[in-house]
Protein backbone atom coordinates (compact mmCIF):
# COMPACT_ATOMS: atom_id res chain seq x y z
CA UNK A 1 0.00 0.00 0.00
CA UNK A 2 2.87 2.37 0.87
CA UNK A 3 4.62 1.52 -2.39
CA UNK A 4 1.44 2.32 -4.34
CA UNK A 5 1.13 5.71 -2.60
CA UNK A 6 4.78 6.51 -3.28
CA UNK A 7 4.24 5.60 -6.91
CA UNK A 8 1.22 7.90 -7.07
CA UNK A 9 3.19 10.78 -5.54
CA UNK A 10 6.08 10.29 -7.94
CA UNK A 11 3.69 10.01 -10.86
CA UNK A 12 1.92 13.25 -9.89
CA UNK A 13 5.25 15.05 -9.49
CA UNK A 14 6.36 13.87 -12.92
CA UNK A 15 3.11 15.04 -14.50
CA UNK A 16 3.44 18.40 -12.73
CA UNK A 17 7.01 18.73 -14.03
CA UNK A 18 5.88 17.96 -17.58
CA UNK A 19 3.09 20.53 -17.30
CA UNK A 20 5.55 23.18 -16.04
CA UNK A 21 7.93 22.37 -18.89
CA UNK A 22 5.09 22.67 -21.41
CA UNK A 23 3.98 25.98 -19.92
CA UNK A 24 7.53 27.34 -20.05
CA UNK A 25 7.92 26.12 -23.63
CA UNK A 26 4.59 27.63 -24.60
CA UNK A 27 5.49 30.98 -23.02
CA UNK A 28 8.93 30.97 -24.64
CA UNK A 29 7.43 30.02 -27.99
CA UNK A 30 4.89 32.83 -27.70
CA UNK A 31 7.61 35.29 -26.66
CA UNK A 32 9.78 34.14 -29.56
CA UNK A 33 6.89 34.54 -31.98
CA UNK A 34 6.23 38.03 -30.62
CA UNK A 35 9.89 38.91 -31.08
CA UNK A 36 9.81 37.63 -34.67
CA UNK A 37 6.63 39.58 -35.42
CA UNK A 38 8.12 42.72 -33.86
CA UNK A 39 11.31 42.32 -35.90
CA UNK A 40 9.29 41.97 -39.11
CA UNK A 41 7.21 45.04 -38.23
CA UNK A 42 10.38 47.03 -37.50
CA UNK A 43 12.15 45.95 -40.71
CA UNK A 44 13.48 48.90 -42.69
CA UNK A 45 11.22 49.38 -45.70
CA UNK A 46 13.10 49.02 -48.99
CA UNK A 47 10.27 49.52 -51.45
CA UNK A 48 9.66 50.03 -55.14
CA UNK A 49 6.56 51.31 -56.89
CA UNK A 50 5.96 49.05 -59.90
CA UNK A 51 2.30 49.87 -60.53
CA UNK A 52 2.68 49.60 -64.32
CA UNK A 53 4.31 46.18 -64.27
CA UNK A 54 1.10 44.20 -65.00
CA UNK A 55 0.74 46.23 -68.21
CA UNK A 56 4.43 45.88 -69.10
CA UNK A 57 4.32 42.13 -68.43
CA UNK A 58 1.81 41.75 -71.28
CA UNK A 59 4.59 42.70 -73.74
CA UNK A 60 6.72 39.70 -72.67
CA UNK A 61 9.88 41.62 -71.85
CA UNK A 62 13.06 39.74 -70.95
CA UNK A 63 14.91 41.00 -67.87
CA UNK A 64 18.45 40.32 -66.70
CA UNK A 65 19.93 40.30 -63.22
CA UNK A 66 23.07 42.16 -62.12
CA UNK A 67 25.26 39.39 -63.55
CA UNK A 68 23.52 39.49 -66.93
CA UNK A 69 21.55 36.28 -66.47
CA UNK A 70 17.94 36.01 -67.66
CA UNK A 71 15.74 36.26 -64.63
CA UNK A 72 12.14 36.87 -63.64
CA UNK A 73 11.54 40.58 -62.96
CA UNK A 74 10.05 40.07 -59.49
CA UNK A 75 12.75 37.55 -58.57
CA UNK A 76 15.42 40.13 -59.38
CA UNK A 77 13.78 42.55 -56.96
CA UNK A 78 13.46 39.85 -54.32
CA UNK A 79 17.07 38.68 -54.52
CA UNK A 80 18.20 42.30 -54.06
CA UNK A 81 16.21 42.54 -50.81
CA UNK A 82 13.34 44.71 -51.99
CA UNK A 83 10.80 43.81 -49.29
CA UNK A 84 7.78 46.00 -50.08
CA UNK A 85 5.87 46.77 -53.27
CA UNK A 86 3.89 49.97 -53.64
CA UNK A 87 0.87 49.95 -55.97
CA UNK A 88 -1.54 52.69 -56.95
CA UNK A 89 -5.27 52.01 -57.08
CA UNK A 90 -7.66 54.00 -59.27
CA UNK A 91 -11.39 53.85 -58.53
CA UNK A 92 -12.62 53.21 -62.09
CA UNK A 93 -9.64 53.01 -64.39
CA UNK A 94 -10.37 53.79 -68.04
CA UNK A 95 -8.19 50.93 -69.36
CA UNK A 96 -8.51 48.69 -66.27
CA UNK A 97 -4.82 49.10 -65.44
CA UNK A 98 -4.30 50.04 -61.77
CA UNK A 99 -7.97 49.24 -61.22
CA UNK A 100 -9.23 47.20 -58.28
CA UNK A 101 -9.28 43.83 -60.06
CA UNK A 102 -5.82 44.12 -61.59
CA UNK A 103 -4.29 45.21 -58.28
CA UNK A 104 -6.06 42.41 -56.40
CA UNK A 105 -4.57 39.75 -58.68
CA UNK A 106 -1.10 41.33 -58.64
CA UNK A 107 -1.14 41.79 -54.87
CA UNK A 108 -1.87 38.09 -54.41
CA UNK A 109 1.14 37.21 -56.59
CA UNK A 110 3.33 39.53 -54.56
CA UNK A 111 2.13 38.18 -51.21
CA UNK A 112 2.93 34.64 -52.39
CA UNK A 113 6.51 35.85 -52.89
CA UNK A 114 6.56 37.32 -49.35
CA UNK A 115 6.54 40.95 -50.41
CA UNK A 116 4.69 43.38 -48.19
CA UNK A 117 1.94 45.36 -49.93
CA UNK A 118 1.72 49.15 -49.82
CA UNK A 119 -1.33 50.64 -51.52
CA UNK A 120 -1.80 54.25 -52.54
CA UNK A 121 -5.46 55.04 -53.09
CA UNK A 122 -5.71 57.99 -55.47
CA UNK A 123 -9.46 58.48 -54.91
CA UNK A 124 -9.66 59.25 -58.61
CA UNK A 125 -9.93 57.46 -61.95
CA UNK A 126 -6.49 58.72 -62.92
CA UNK A 127 -3.40 60.42 -61.50
CA UNK A 128 -3.93 62.38 -58.29
CA UNK A 129 -1.28 64.87 -57.11
CA UNK A 130 -1.12 68.44 -55.76
CA UNK A 131 -2.32 69.87 -59.07
CA UNK A 132 -5.18 67.44 -59.63
CA UNK A 133 -7.49 65.63 -57.22
CA UNK A 134 -10.37 64.91 -59.58
CA UNK A 135 -13.27 63.04 -58.04
CA UNK A 136 -14.10 59.63 -59.65
CA UNK A 137 -16.91 59.93 -62.18
CA UNK A 138 -18.99 57.37 -60.25
CA UNK A 139 -19.03 59.72 -57.25
CA UNK A 140 -19.44 63.06 -59.03
CA UNK A 141 -23.17 63.44 -58.40
CA UNK A 142 -23.13 62.35 -54.76
CA UNK A 143 -23.97 64.71 -51.91
CA UNK A 144 -21.32 65.01 -49.23
CA UNK A 145 -22.82 62.58 -46.71
CA UNK A 146 -23.23 59.90 -49.37
CA UNK A 147 -19.68 60.59 -50.56
CA UNK A 148 -18.37 59.93 -47.04
CA UNK A 149 -20.25 56.62 -46.99
CA UNK A 150 -18.71 55.73 -50.36
CA UNK A 151 -15.21 56.54 -49.10
CA UNK A 152 -15.77 54.30 -46.08
CA UNK A 153 -17.22 51.40 -48.10
CA UNK A 154 -14.54 51.61 -50.77
CA UNK A 155 -11.71 51.74 -48.25
CA UNK A 156 -13.20 48.84 -46.25
CA UNK A 157 -13.45 46.73 -49.40
CA UNK A 158 -9.84 47.49 -50.35
CA UNK A 159 -8.56 46.56 -46.89
CA UNK A 160 -10.59 43.35 -46.68
CA UNK A 161 -9.92 42.05 -50.19
CA UNK A 162 -6.47 43.41 -51.05
CA UNK A 163 -5.07 43.00 -47.51
CA UNK A 164 -2.34 45.68 -47.58
CA UNK A 165 0.34 46.09 -44.93
CA UNK A 166 0.39 49.85 -45.54
CA UNK A 167 -2.28 52.07 -47.07
CA UNK A 168 -2.35 55.72 -48.06
CA UNK A 169 -5.43 57.92 -47.70
CA UNK A 170 -4.94 59.67 -51.04
CA UNK A 171 -1.80 60.46 -53.02
CA UNK A 172 0.22 63.66 -52.53
CA UNK A 173 -2.69 65.33 -50.78
CA UNK A 174 -1.16 68.83 -50.38
CA UNK A 175 -4.33 70.34 -51.85
CA UNK A 176 -6.77 67.85 -50.36
CA UNK A 177 -8.69 64.95 -51.91
CA UNK A 178 -11.84 64.44 -53.95
CA UNK A 179 -12.18 67.98 -55.24
CA UNK A 180 -14.24 70.06 -54.89
CA UNK A 181 -15.65 68.43 -51.73
CA UNK A 182 -12.28 67.83 -50.06
CA UNK A 183 -10.40 70.86 -51.34
CA UNK A 184 -8.25 71.87 -48.37
CA UNK A 185 -8.37 75.57 -49.29
CA UNK A 186 -12.12 75.89 -49.79
CA UNK A 187 -13.55 73.00 -47.76
CA UNK A 188 -11.10 72.28 -44.97
CA UNK A 189 -13.67 70.74 -42.60
CA UNK A 190 -14.93 68.41 -45.32
CA UNK A 191 -11.35 67.45 -46.18
CA UNK A 192 -10.84 66.48 -42.54
CA UNK A 193 -14.11 64.53 -42.48
CA UNK A 194 -13.08 62.55 -45.57
CA UNK A 195 -9.68 61.74 -44.08
CA UNK A 196 -11.31 60.63 -40.82
CA UNK A 197 -13.74 58.42 -42.71
CA UNK A 198 -10.95 56.73 -44.63
CA UNK A 199 -8.86 56.14 -41.50
CA UNK A 200 -11.89 54.87 -39.59
CA UNK A 201 -12.57 52.31 -42.33
CA UNK A 202 -9.03 50.97 -42.05
CA UNK A 203 -9.10 50.73 -38.24
CA UNK A 204 -12.47 48.96 -38.23
CA UNK A 205 -11.41 46.39 -40.83
CA UNK A 206 -7.76 45.67 -40.00
CA UNK A 207 -5.77 45.53 -36.78
CA UNK A 208 -2.42 45.40 -38.57
CA UNK A 209 -2.57 47.71 -41.60
CA UNK A 210 -0.59 50.94 -41.09
CA UNK A 211 -2.12 54.21 -42.33
CA UNK A 212 -0.01 56.76 -44.20
CA UNK A 213 -0.70 60.37 -45.18
CA UNK A 214 1.34 61.52 -48.15
CA UNK A 215 2.68 65.01 -48.92
CA UNK A 216 4.65 66.09 -52.01
CA UNK A 217 7.95 67.74 -51.03
CA UNK A 218 9.15 68.83 -47.62
CA UNK A 219 8.75 72.62 -47.61
CA UNK A 220 5.61 73.56 -45.65
CA UNK A 221 5.07 69.92 -44.72
CA UNK A 222 5.14 70.92 -41.04
CA UNK A 223 2.27 73.36 -41.59
CA UNK A 224 0.29 70.70 -43.41
CA UNK A 225 0.72 67.92 -40.85
CA UNK A 226 0.16 70.25 -37.90
CA UNK A 227 -3.39 70.66 -39.20
CA UNK A 228 -3.96 66.91 -39.00
CA UNK A 229 -3.27 66.22 -35.32
CA UNK A 230 -6.81 64.95 -34.76
CA UNK A 231 -6.49 62.37 -37.56
CA UNK A 232 -5.75 58.78 -36.54
CA UNK A 233 -2.82 57.69 -38.74
CA UNK A 234 0.61 56.10 -38.32
CA UNK A 235 3.13 57.29 -40.91
CA UNK A 236 4.14 60.53 -42.61
CA UNK A 237 5.03 59.95 -46.26
CA UNK A 238 6.99 62.52 -48.30
CA UNK A 239 7.78 62.65 -52.01
CA UNK A 240 11.22 63.95 -52.92
CA UNK A 241 12.25 64.59 -56.51
CA UNK A 242 15.08 67.11 -57.07
CA UNK A 243 13.36 68.45 -60.21
CA UNK A 244 10.39 69.59 -58.09
CA UNK A 245 11.39 69.58 -54.43
CA UNK A 246 14.83 71.14 -54.19
CA UNK A 247 18.45 70.20 -54.67
CA UNK A 248 19.52 69.50 -51.08
CA UNK A 249 19.29 66.11 -49.42
CA UNK A 250 20.53 67.69 -46.17
CA UNK A 251 17.61 70.14 -46.09
CA UNK A 252 15.32 67.18 -46.65
CA UNK A 253 16.88 65.38 -43.70
CA UNK A 254 16.49 68.41 -41.44
CA UNK A 255 12.84 68.79 -42.44
CA UNK A 256 12.18 65.10 -41.81
CA UNK A 257 13.86 65.26 -38.40
CA UNK A 258 11.86 68.29 -37.25
CA UNK A 259 8.63 66.97 -38.72
CA UNK A 260 8.80 63.45 -37.27
CA UNK A 261 9.70 64.77 -33.81
CA UNK A 262 7.14 67.59 -33.68
CA UNK A 263 4.30 65.42 -34.98
CA UNK A 264 5.63 62.29 -33.23
CA UNK A 265 5.06 59.97 -36.18
CA UNK A 266 7.18 57.54 -38.14
CA UNK A 267 8.36 59.00 -41.44
CA UNK A 268 9.22 57.56 -44.85
CA UNK A 269 10.30 58.82 -48.27
CA UNK A 270 7.21 57.64 -50.12
CA UNK A 271 8.44 58.50 -53.62
CA UNK A 272 11.80 59.29 -55.17
CA UNK A 273 13.83 58.46 -58.29
CA UNK A 274 17.00 59.55 -60.09
CA UNK A 275 18.35 59.15 -63.64
CA UNK A 276 21.28 56.93 -64.60
CA UNK A 277 21.53 58.80 -67.93
CA UNK A 278 20.04 61.79 -69.74
CA UNK A 279 19.68 59.73 -72.91
CA UNK A 280 16.41 58.12 -74.01
CA UNK A 281 15.27 54.77 -75.37
CA UNK A 282 12.02 55.72 -77.09
CA UNK A 283 10.50 58.82 -78.70
CA UNK A 284 8.39 59.76 -75.68
CA UNK A 285 9.72 62.90 -73.98
CA UNK A 286 11.29 62.11 -70.63
CA UNK A 287 10.47 64.17 -67.54
CA UNK A 288 14.14 64.51 -66.53
CA UNK A 289 16.56 65.25 -69.36
CA UNK A 290 18.64 68.29 -68.41
CA UNK A 291 21.61 68.85 -66.10
CA UNK A 292 19.83 71.73 -64.37
CA UNK A 293 17.25 69.22 -63.09
CA UNK A 294 19.94 67.30 -61.18
CA UNK A 295 21.86 67.70 -57.93
CA UNK A 296 25.34 68.55 -59.20
CA UNK A 297 28.17 67.86 -58.81
CA UNK A 298 27.26 65.30 -56.15
CA UNK A 299 24.93 63.17 -58.25
CA UNK A 300 25.51 63.19 -62.01
CA UNK A 301 23.14 61.30 -64.32
CA UNK A 302 25.31 58.21 -64.41
CA UNK A 303 25.00 54.65 -63.17
CA UNK A 304 27.15 55.50 -60.16
CA UNK A 305 25.38 58.84 -59.63
CA UNK A 306 22.01 57.10 -59.42
CA UNK A 307 23.39 54.56 -56.97
CA UNK A 308 25.02 57.19 -54.75
CA UNK A 309 21.81 59.24 -54.66
CA UNK A 310 19.81 56.28 -53.32
CA UNK A 311 22.60 55.26 -50.95
CA UNK A 312 22.65 58.73 -49.40
CA UNK A 313 18.87 59.10 -49.33
CA UNK A 314 18.57 55.75 -47.59
CA UNK A 315 21.33 56.78 -45.21
CA UNK A 316 19.69 60.00 -44.03
CA UNK A 317 16.46 58.11 -43.41
CA UNK A 318 18.22 55.43 -41.37
CA UNK A 319 19.85 58.14 -39.25
CA UNK A 320 16.45 59.46 -38.16
CA UNK A 321 15.02 57.99 -34.97
CA UNK A 322 11.61 57.67 -36.62
CA UNK A 323 12.82 57.03 -40.18
CA UNK A 324 11.44 53.71 -41.44
CA UNK A 325 12.32 53.46 -45.12
CA UNK A 326 12.07 54.70 -48.69
CA UNK A 327 10.30 53.85 -51.94
CA UNK A 328 11.72 54.13 -55.46
CA UNK A 329 9.00 55.19 -57.90
CA UNK A 330 8.89 53.86 -61.48
CA UNK A 331 11.40 51.05 -61.05
CA UNK A 332 9.75 49.14 -63.89
CA UNK A 333 9.24 51.95 -66.42
CA UNK A 334 11.49 50.76 -69.23
CA UNK A 335 10.67 51.67 -72.86
CA UNK A 336 8.26 48.75 -73.06
CA UNK A 337 6.50 49.81 -76.27
CA UNK A 338 9.67 49.88 -78.33
CA UNK A 339 12.20 52.50 -79.38
CA UNK A 340 9.85 54.33 -81.77
CA UNK A 341 6.93 54.77 -79.36
CA UNK A 342 5.71 58.32 -78.75
CA UNK A 343 3.19 57.36 -76.06
CA UNK A 344 5.20 55.13 -73.75
CA UNK A 345 7.69 55.70 -70.95
CA UNK A 346 8.63 59.17 -69.73
CA UNK A 347 10.85 57.49 -67.15
CA UNK A 348 13.09 54.88 -68.83
CA UNK A 349 16.22 56.83 -67.86
CA UNK A 350 15.13 56.66 -64.20
CA UNK A 351 14.12 52.99 -64.09
CA UNK A 352 16.12 50.40 -62.12
CA UNK A 353 16.96 48.59 -65.36
CA UNK A 354 19.09 49.88 -68.22
CA UNK A 355 18.11 50.18 -71.89
CA UNK A 356 18.80 46.45 -72.32
CA UNK A 357 16.57 45.56 -69.35
CA UNK A 358 19.58 44.63 -67.22
CA UNK A 359 19.39 45.38 -63.51
CA UNK A 360 21.36 48.45 -62.49
CA UNK A 361 23.87 48.52 -59.59
CA UNK A 362 21.56 50.87 -57.65
CA UNK A 363 19.63 47.75 -56.67
CA UNK A 364 22.52 46.84 -54.36
CA UNK A 365 21.46 49.77 -52.17
CA UNK A 366 18.17 48.06 -51.30
CA UNK A 367 20.02 45.38 -49.34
Amino acid sequence: MVEVNIFKVLFKKKIASIIIILIIYSCNKEALQNEITQAIDNEFISAVDISSYPEIALTNQTFYDLDGNKQNFLSILKENKVNTIRLRVWVDSVDNHSGFNEVKVFAKTLRNMDFKIWLTLHYSDTWADPSSQKIPHLWQELDFETLKDSVYSYKARVVNELKPNYIQIGNEINSGILHPHGNISNNYNQFMDLLQEGCHAVRKNSKDCKIMLHFAGHENADLFFNQLKTIDYDIIGLSFYPIWHGKSIHKLQTSMQILSESINKQIIIAETAYPFTLEWNDLTNNIVGLNEQLILPEYPATIEGQRKYIRDLKGITQELEKGIGFCYWGAELIAWKGTQATDASVWENQALFDFNNKALPVLNEFK
